[in-house]
């Protein structure tokens, strides 16, 4: 089983546990991750004009790359998915998204063809949680774990369409399969604050101390993410361990020293 795999560019420099740690476990799990050639970043956020065109096509490319390949696109980076998933809306509903697209460079014939995935997605749905269970060698028991989905795995769930906005369970049902304790505790997919804390480092601060605060309260002993920038903003509360999912995957699977 093959995928094409956008990493983006914080996991080649200060995210590598999310890439190194998931490259391991899906070989182990029996699917491939295959790079596409000459990727570059998805600029990490969304441009919300509708005529802003030029810093989408990063990502149309990437997507155009998998529509060629016949192969989904799997990614790991919350920030990325939101703009690939998003980008690729764009290019499914409005011809005039992908004219202009066309104009900007005329080897850019994108239809919108391309499915994204997450790869939490790719286990849920391809591998199944039940077999990955099967897989686990040292079971994550006693271990009390939060999972933290921030707002960008979710929102707009009409087009992310990743989980239940309100009440999301996937990344619950992944700790269970590892034989780890779930933490559901209410703040889980509230935003921590990550796009706003350069400008307003206090206010995203306070953000991400109501998360832990509300984790905290119920004995999580670690919370983990599969984003980057939400795992740098809530680190630096200095309150519960932050980890990547992919970190505590290949614990379980026994390919990642405790």
């Amino acid at each position: 089983m093959v995928f094409n795999y956008y990493p983006g560019c914080t996991l080649k420099n200060k995210a590598t546990e999310l890439d190194v740690y998931a490259r391991a476990s899906a070989e182990l799990l029996g699917f491939e991750l295959r790079e596409i050639e000459n990727w570059q970043c998805c600029g990490a956020v969304y441009p919300l004009g509708a005529d802003v065109v030029a810093e989408k096509l990063p990502s149309v490319r990437a997507l155009q790359a998998a529509q060629v390949q016949g192969r989904p696109l799997v990614t790991l980076c919350s920030a990325c998915h939101h703009v690939l998933k998003r980008v690729n809306d764009d290019a499914q509903k409005s011809k005039d998204f992908r004219d202009t697209v066309a104009r900007y460079d005329d080897e850019l014939a994108y239809s919108g063809n391309a499915k994204v995935l997450h790869y939490l997605e790719v286990l849920k749905n391809h591998i199944g949680f039940e077999e990955l269970a099967k897989k686990v060698k040292k079971p994550l028991t006693g271990k009390k774990i939060g999972a933290y989905y921030g707002c960008m795995l979710l929102r707009p769930s009409s087009i992310m369409a990743f989980d239940d906005p309100e009440n999301p369970t996937l990344i619950e049902d992944f700790i269970r399969a590892l034989g780890g304790k779930v933490v559901p505790y209410p703040l889980r997919g509230e935003c921590c604050g990550g796009y706003i804390s350069l400008n307003c480092p206090n206010k995203a601060d306070e953000m991400s101390q109501k998360i832990h605060a509300d984790a905290t309260r119920l004995d999580a002993n670690f919370l983990i993410t599969a984003c980057p920038l939400c795992a740098y903003n809530m680190k630096k509360q200095g309150k519960l361990p932050i980890y990547y999912f992919t970190e505590i995957l290949a614990e379980a699977l026994g390919i990642k020293d405790e």
